[in-house]
C-alpha cells in the first residue's frame, strides 16, 4: 500500500499532498506537520509515523505540505493560513468520504494547526472522532482558537523535549477545561529519536477503540 502523491486546491494556490486509500476504512485522517521555517513538511520522521500507524488502524490517510512547503504554492503565514491550508486538505479528505469519522492529528506546530481546525470544523458542525496532538506548540493557541469540545483529545509529550517546553505543555493540559489524556513520554525528545516505536505504540491501541 503506497501512497498517492496528489494535488489539492488550497486558498493560495495548489498544495501538494499524500493520499492513502484502504479497502475496507474505518475512518479518515488528516496529519499536520511541524513548523515549515525550521525545515518542518509532510516527509516528517514524525509525521511518517503517525501516517503509518493511522493506516495500520485501518483509516485513510491525508498528510499535505502547508503552504510555501515542498511543491505547495504560496508564501509561510506561520498562522491561521497553515489552518486554512489544512481546512482546505480536510475538505478534499472529506468530499471524497463523507461517511467517515474524521481523525486529526499533528506534530509539534502542526499540532497547532490540528487543534486550530478540529475548533474551526466543529464550528461548521463538522463532528471529530479524535484529535492527536503530538509534543503540540501549545502557545501559539490563542484565544482564537477554539479547540473542539467534542470527540477524544490525547495529548502526547516528551518529557525531555528540546523545542518545546515540556512544562508549558503541562501548564496548558491542566488549564484545559475538556476532557483529554496527557501522554509523557520519558527520556524522549522533540523528534522521537529512538522512540518512534514507543510512539506507535501509544497511538494504536487508541486508534483501535
Amino acid at each position: 500500500m503506497r501512497e498517492t502523491p496528489v494535488v489539492i486546491a488550497g486558498p493560495v494556490g495548489q498544495l501538494e499532498a499524500l493520499y492513502l486509500d484502504h479497502e475496507q476504512p474505518r475512518g479518515i485522517a488528516l496529519i499536520c506537520h511541524p513548523n515549515p521555517v525550521q525545515g518542518g513538511t509532510m516527509l516528517n520522521k514524525v509525521v511518517s509515523t503517525l501516517q503509518r500507524t493511522a493506516r495500520d488502524a485501518g483509516l485513510i490517510t491525508l498528510r499535505f505540505n502547508y503552504r510555501g512547503v515542498g511543491a505547495s504554492e504560496g508564501a509561510h503565514d506561520m498562522g491561521s493560513g497553515e489552518v486554512d491550508d489544512a481546512q482546505a486538505a480536510a475538505a478534499w479528505l472529506r468530499e471524497k468520504h463523507p461517511d467517515l469519522p474524521l481523525t486529526l492529528f499533528g506534530f509539534s506546530f502542526g499540532g497547532f494547526v490540528a487543534a486550530s481546525l478540529g475548533g474551526r470544523l466543529e464550528a461548521q458542525g463538522v463532528q471529530l472522532k479524535q484529535l492527536f496532538m503530538v509534543a503540540p506548540a501549545v502557545m501559539r493557541l490563542g484565544d482564537l482558537d477554539q479547540l473542539p469540545q467534542h470527540g477524544e483529545l490525547t495529548v502526547i509529550q516528551p518529557e525531555t523535549d528540546e523545542v518545546i517546553d515540556p512544562q508549558w505543555v503541562y501548564d496548558w493540559s491542566e488549564k484545559l477545561q475538556r476532557p483529554h489524556e496527557l501522554l509523557k513520554v520519558a527520556e524522549c525528545g522533540h523528534f522521537f529519536h529512538g522512540k518512534l516505536t514507543d510512539l506507535k505504540d501509544l497511538i494504536l491501541p487508541r486508534l483501535s477503540n
